[in-house]
């Protein structure tokens, strides 16, 4: 019984002896002129993935969780109503099509009797003008000239409108299959689904949103610091993020932005000591290279501590060095 006692005794020795450690390091950390620090939460770009037109919830192929990739299929919508105008839009192109080659040919046939009208009305004229032909048969000529050219005239004008119609119907058709792809909702980017925002079946109205998704290539902190401190950052310093559910494993960033507005002040600032009060939002962004490495780690909503050097010649105290996952 006495040993394990003694056993119990060590291990709240050993436990009081860490924690005391542990306070004197963040006491060295605190007390550091070359640092200085905020509070945050881990944050990251977050995407809706919503629908273009109105409509039933067909099919949800992800799950809260998942990781995606560009590209990849996440939901669909009905489109049974969009299949029905898509194959009345191609019959229509086809009758379009039909009226083109009926077009085309009456367009060649007006085409060789202008062309025939043409010869005889300039022989006739020829004659006409050495006067080794009657004027009647050179107006008679000049009239069947005039009818042909108007009638191979309207003949292409009516072949123009049925090349109109086949483009009227191909666009037509473009726009329908675009409204067909766009019923299924694909990932634009690399990332993890947050949340499912609806479920298959649900009705819902054009930009209703289905999916929350997380750009885990954009993960960063906000933290604010005093205007004295805010002021000394420079866009790019080195940061170390220490997250509470990882204490012993800092993770690197840098300063991607420095807000040149206090984001809260108190109701007065007439006194250097109340110039001090005002805070600064500091934004840290994690390297997308690391993100990427390690991306069953990024969980977003984490709270920590960003350290930042304020000078960038200064060293980096050994419990904020990186360390290997």
């Amino acid at each position: 019984m006495r040993k394990i006692w003694l056993a119990v005794l060590l291990v709240a020795v050993l436990g009081a002896g860490y924690y005391v450690y542990r306070l004197y390091e963040e006491s060295q950390l605190d007390h550091n002129p070359a640092l200085t620090h905020g509070n945050g939460r881990l944050e990251a770009t977050e995407v809706s993935i919503a629908t273009k037109l109105g409509g039933r919830i067909e099919e949800i192929s992800v799950n809260e969780g998942d990781c995606v990739v560009k590209g990849q299929l996440l939901a669909r919508t009905q489109t049974n109503i969009l299949a029905a105008v898509l194959a009345t839009s191609k019959a229509k192109l086809n009758q379009a099509k039909a009226a083109k080659l009926s077009k085309d040919a009456t367009v060649n046939q007006k085409q060789s009797i202008f062309d025939g009208a043409e010869k005889t009305y300039k022989r006739q004229s020829e004659l006409w003008k050495s006067k080794a032909t009657s004027q009647q048969n050179f107006e008679n000529a000049e009239t069947e000239y005039n009818s042909a050219q108007a009638a191979l005239l309207l003949a292409k004008a009516d072949l123009a409108g049925a090349i109109a119609n086949i483009e009227a119907a191909e666009a037509e058709i473009a726009v329908v299959q675009a409204n067909i792809d766009d019923s299924n909702l694909v990932a634009p980017i690399d990332g993890r689904i947050q949340y499912r925002v609806a479920e298959p079946g649900e009705v819902l109205a054009p930009g209703g949103r289905v999916l929350n998704l997380v750009d885990l290539s954009d993960v960063y902190m906000n933290f604010f610091l005093p205007e004295q401190q805010a002021g000394q950052i420079k866009i790019g310093a080195e940061v170390r993020i220490v997250l509470d559910a990882m204490p012993d494993f800092p993770i690197p960033a840098r300063v991607s932005f420095v807000s040149d507005v206090a984001q809260f002040t108190p109701k007065t600032v007439e006194t250097k000591v109340e110039r001090q009060k005002l805070m600064f939002r500091v934004k840290a962004k994690i390297d997308p290279a690391l993100l990427k490495k390690y991306p069953d780690l990024i969980k977003t909503g984490v709270p920590g501590v960003a350290w930042i050097k304020v000078d960038p010649n200064a060293q980096w105290p050994k419990k904020l060095e990186l360390k290997q996952l």
